[in-house]
């Protein structure tokens, strides 16, 4: 098998940003780094990198390439593994993403026997519910809630969510409580708009459809992008 180690070095400054931060993260000096990048960068024929006193981005074949070599490394690393089971031990520093609310009530209380049955794993958490640049951010993995919104990242799903619409009770007495979708576009409904970024389109008020979901746009004049502050928001002096 090919040495992979180029492929590695590649992915991990492509993410990082820096030769610095790499070398740091992977444990070899900073030349060895960019001698691996450049050889690299020899074999396929393309530059990779754009490559300034500030910087380190990708250029558009860098892009690709990288894609693809996040795929390779990913196949190897389960060719390594399909038969260890319990015995893989993981290690080294993983960096995540995670939505606020499932941080806060789900990862984060998991995390003390996850950390005690891989001793030798460092952990760095972002909690956040915008979208992010797993490349320029310099995140391993993010995890999301709900369609994809970018078709080049390699998503797996982990599993459901039960979703609700709600409403406080001092709303539904002013207002009343919709029966249908039609109660809602007639009547005088309103609603907080959450987007992950603001000025975005809202999502709207989701509903199910069949096997998937579609949305209804409803008037508000509150905008949000947080998940507790979307959940605060809902109270009849806001609504």
């Amino acid at each position: 098998m090919q040495n992979l180690e180029p492929i590695l070095i590649f992915i991990t400054v492509a993410e990082m940003g820096s030769f610095t931060r790499a070398a740091d993260s992977l444990g070899i000096q900073k030349g060895r780094a960019s001698t691996a990048v450049r050889k690299l960068e020899e074999d396929v024929g393309v530059r990779l990198l754009h490559r300034t006193t500030r910087s380190v981005q990708l250029t558009e074949d860098g892009r690709a390439f990288h894609a693809r070599a996040r795929d390779l490394l990913a196949e190897v690393d389960d060719l390594h593994s399909m038969f260890a089971g319990d015995r893989v031990a993981l290690r080294g520093r993983l960096r995540v993403d995670l939505p606020t609310e499932v941080a806060r009530t789900t990862i984060v209380p998991a995390l003390p026997d996850f950390m005690a049955a891989h001793p030798e794993l460092e952990l760095e958490v972002s909690s956040t519910d915008r979208q992010v640049d797993l490349v320029q951010e310099g995140f391993d993995c993010v995890l999301r809630l709900g369609p994809i919104g970018d078709e080049t990242l390699i998503a797996r799903p982990l599993g459901l969510l039960r979703m609700v619409n709600a409403a406080s009770p001092p709303y539904l007495a002013r207002y009343g409580v919709p029966r249908s979708l039609d109660d809602l576009r007639h009547q005088e409904h309103r609603t907080i708009h959450f987007s992950t970024m603001l000025g975005a389109r809202p999502y709207g008020w989701e509903y199910p459809d069949g096997d998937s979901y579609a949305t209804l746009q409803l008037p508000g004049a509150l905008h949000v992008n947080s998940a507790q502050t979307y959940e605060a928001a809902a109270s009849p002096a806001l609504a």
